[in-house]
């Protein structure tokens, strides 16, 4: 067997290390300064509190379009039902975001 349970736990807790900062860097760079102040401030605050299916959710959600992204949450478009989700909410209201109206 190669590897103890401690090494298996820290190799995890590393990769888990890396993805939190990956997330975070994109969080805060994702083109609209907009997005990078909503998704990065929301990130660089909650990011440790986020389970692993939620940080799933958050990776997902930063791929969408900037553009689609704010549209959304300044309510000028519907929010698609597939993206109105329990973290899309959480990020709204850790903003004191008002949610917009789903499609």
């Amino acid at each position: 067997m190669s590897g103890t349970s401690a090494e298996t736990a820290a190799a995890q807790d590393d990769a888990l290390t890396h993805r939190k900062k990956r997330i975070l860097f994109r969080t805060w760079h994702r083109g609209m300064k907009e997005m990078d102040l909503l998704f990065g401030g929301f990130a660089q605050s909650e990011l440790d509190t986020l389970t692993a299916a939620e940080l799933d959710e958050l990776e997902e959600l930063i791929n969408v379009n900037d553009q689609d992204l704010f549209a959304w949450i300044t309510g000028r478009k519907p929010v698609p039902a597939e993206w109105d989700r329990p973290l899309y909410r959480r990020i709204l209201a850790f903003h004191n975001i008002t949610s917009s109206r789903t499609a």
